[in-house]
């Protein structure tokens, strides 16, 4: 069964990118976060929405 929740360093490398990067993706609100107690971390759909991001900006620079 494969998680639904990821800590921020996990989702970055399942993005492939860096951990600094994907903070920075959360501060600018790009790659949204639940909070549960004092832990940030990212849903699988959040994941997935951010890479749907990302190809949309992709697809437009073409």
């Amino acid at each position: 069964m494969q998680p639904r929740l990821y800590s921020i360093e996990v989702a970055a490398e399942l993005c492939g990118v860096g951990r600094s990067t994907a903070f920075e993706e959360i501060r600018l609100g790009r790659l949204r976060t639940v909070r549960i107690g004092r832990r940030r971390l990212v849903p699988l759909q959040y994941i997935d929405d951010y890479v749907a991001l990302l190809m949309r900006e992709s697809d437009a620079d073409d």
